[in-house]
Formats: C-alpha cells, sequence, structure tokens
C-alpha cells in the first residue's frame, strides 16, 4: 500500500507540477487560450478576470503538484487533486464532444494535445487521485507542520514569480515557434516543387525509348535525330511541395499585396515589431522605438510593424506616435504566437530568429548592434 500510494502521488503530482509550470511560464499564452473558452461557451463577461484567473489556477495546480510528490499534508493533497480532476476531467469530456476549441492547453504550448487525449489522460489521473483519497487513513506526512506551511509558500512562491516575471517581460522558456534559434522562414513559406520534364523519343525501327532533357535533345546529330520520334512527356518531381507547418500566417500590404517572402525570407537583417492590436498596444514604448528606428535607417537595415488593426486605425496610430516605418497586416491570432508583448521586437537574420524583446526589454540600438549586427 504505501508504494502504491507513493507512485500514485508522484505520478500525479509531478503530472500537476508540469502543467502548472508550462502554463506559468507562459500566462499569456493560456489567457489567450482560456478567452476562446470564453468565446465558446459564451462567457465573455470573465474576460476582464482572465489574467487573476489563470495566475490562481496554476499556482494552484503548481502547489498541489508540490504537496502530493513530497508528502505534503497528504490527506488535503488528495482531495484537492481529486476535486480538481474530477472538474476537469468532466469539463474536458464536455469539450471533446463539442469541440468548442482544438486545443485544450492544459500543457500550454509545450505539449500539444486534442480534447479526446486530454479527456484519457485525466481519466488516467483521476484514477491515482480516488486511490489516494479511498487509501487517506495510510497517509502520514512526510514533515512537521512548521516545514509544511514552509514547503507550500514555498512552492505557491516560486511559480508566482517565474509568471509575474514571464509576464512583464517574456516567457522564461519559450514554447513558441517564433522562439530564438528557429529557421522561421522555413516554418511559414511552402517548400515549393521542383520538377523537371523528361522528352521521352522512340526508335522508328525498333521501338526502344530514350529519355532526353531540353538540354540533353540530339538534334545536332542529324543521324540520331532522324532515326527518333517524340513519344511522350514524363513530370520527373525532384522535390515535392510541402506546406508551410505554420500554413495561417500572411503578411498583406495595406494595399492588399502579401509580403511573407519579402520580410520573412529576407536574407539580410530584418526587425519585426509586433503589436496584435494597436488600440491595446503600450503607447509610451514608441518614442524609443522610433530612436531605435531612426538608426536602423542609418545602417540599412529593415524595419517593419506587424499589426490586426484596420487600415484606418494604423493610419491613425502611425500619426499619432509618429511612426515613420509601415505596418502590414498578419491575422491578430497568428501575432500572438510570435511574441508575448504589445509590442514586441523581434530580430531575423537570413529568416532566422536571433533576438526577441518584450517592449520594456527593447534595448538601445547600438546594443543590439554590438551584440547582433555584423
Amino acid at each position: 500500500m504505501k508504494t502504491l500510494r507513493i507512485t500514485s502521488r508522484t505520478i500525479l503530482g509531478l503530472t500537476f507540477i508540469f502543467s502548472g509550470f508550462v502554463k506559468g511560464v507562459d500566462p499569456l499564452g493560456f489567457s489567450y487560450k482560456l478567452l476562446e473558452y470564453f468565446e465558446a461557451y459564451h462567457m465573455e463577461w470573465l474576460n476582464s478576470l482572465v489574467l487573476p484567473l489563470v495566475l490562481t489556477l496554476f499556482v494552484i495546480e503548481f502547489t498541489i503538484g508540490v504537496m502530493a510528490v513530497f508528502g505534503v499534508k497528504p490527506k488535503l493533497a488528495s482531495w484537492l487533486a481529486f476535486i480538481m480532476m474530477f472538474f476537469f476531467t468532466g469539463l474536458t469530456l464536455l469539450s471533446a464532444i463539442n469541440n468548442p476549441v482544438s486545443d485544450c492547453g492544459c500543457f500550454g504550448d509545450a505539449i500539444k494535445l486534442t480534447n479526446w487525449q486530454t479527456f484519457y489522460k485525466n481519466v488516467v489521473l483521476i484514477i491515482f487521485a480516488l486511490f489516494l483519497v479511498l487509501s487517506n487513513k495510510y497517509a502520514k506526512p512526510a514533515f512537521s507542520r512548521k516545514n509544511e506551511i514552509v514547503l507550500i509558500i514555498l512552492g505557491a512562491g516560486i511559480i508566482l514569480f517565474v509568471s509575474l516575471f514571464s509576464l512583464r517581460h517574456l516567457p522564461i522558456i519559450d514554447f513558441l515557434p517564433w522562439r530564438v534559434g528557429n529557421k522561421i522562414s522555413e516554418q511559414v513559406i511552402p517548400t515549393p516543387e521542383i520538377a523537371e520534364s523528361i522528352l521521352v523519343y522512340k526508335d522508328k525501327k525498333t521501338g526502344e525509348k530514350f529519355e532526353y532533357t531540353a538540354n540533353t535533345l540530339p538534334y545536332k546529330d542529324s543521324v540520331k535525330w532522324a532515326s527518333i520520334k517524340y513519344d511522350t512527356t514524363i513530370k520527373k518531381i525532384t522535390q515535392k511541395y510541402k506546406e508551410a507547418p505554420i500554413h495561417d500566417f500572411v503578411i498583406t500590404g495595406m494595399d492588399g499585396n502579401i509580403l511573407t517572402d519579402k520580410i520573412v525570407a529576407n536574407q539580410g537583417y530584418q526587425f519585426i515589431l509586433v503589436a496584435y492590436d494597436l488600440n491595446k498596444t503600450k503607447k509610451k514604448a514608441y518614442p524609443e522605438i522610433n530612436k531605435f528606428v531612426e538608426n536602423c535607417d542609418k545602417d540599412s537595415v529593415s524595419f517593419v510593424g506587424l499589426t490586426g488593426s484596420i487600415p484606418e486605425t494604423v493610419d491613425a496610430f502611425r500619426h499619432d506616435v509618429q511612426a515613420m516605418y509601415p505596418f502590414y497586416n498578419v491575422d491578430e491570432t497568428a501575432l500572438k504566437t510570435m511574441i508575448r508583448s504589445n509590442p514586441g521586437l523581434i530580430l531575423l537574420k537570413n529568416g532566422k530568429v536571433i533576438a526577441k524583446w518584450a517592449w520594456r526589454d527593447i534595448p538601445e540600438y547600438h546594443k543590439v548592434k554590438e551584440r547582433y549586427i555584423k
């Protein structure tokens, strides 16, 4: 029984810790997911409370995990885990049936699970939680009462600090497609098909077939050329077309022209300012951003802004903050997967992400130049 209890609370606790941590390092990402649920279930009245709710949720989840793993208040921990799993197992069953949101977000952007996969995962976890509740008479605290309180406060404090830090800056661990080091041009631009036309000719007497390309046709050999005749053309594919992994990312100019390749696949340095909603962006960041852009212009380094706002809003905003650089349009949801800041700055080189900054962390241009621009 002791071994079974240790195994059950370890598996349950580690899952809670992992789930709470990966959401805690990216509180904005989980808040976006929760907003999708609010919209799907017509609970938009909770939108203004989304950040307090997500912070409370994963602090509780992470702390329960710490309690379970270290044997802190084992009876209370087992009941809290069971109550939480009972609620979320029912919720994920409802989501699996109705499928209001494709990805549950239970492991943030670290691991993507379908709604049914999440439900099955929760069924396994609730069995462990139920076992712990039913065997609570065998539970024994591993620490003194004073030390238990210290561990609870420490667990809650760690995840809260990590979350607030990530909220003010950027996630301390980036699980997004646009994380530093990723060759993002390969993620958002499809691989084109490369094919070669093979011309098949047939010997007029023997019927033997020969394959040529446009450059290898033997028309200079009068004897050979006279002995063969065209039969058919074969398309030989040397590189198959592959859809881009991030297939919903398109940069569009205000005139409707698609500029994705030009910006994302820029062979030089490319700064991208991301402001998914100009009505919600931090205007106080733009005077310093304007100075940054002036220095980019002096070095002929490309700087563009991406937003999900409509052209009328863009024009008014550029005039308001004196933005002397172009803004292009991208779907708002796609922008939120680029950087968890509004605005946020990304630096690409040859289509690869080499640096990212939240608006309050954007350094002076000369510091960026010294470190990244060679």
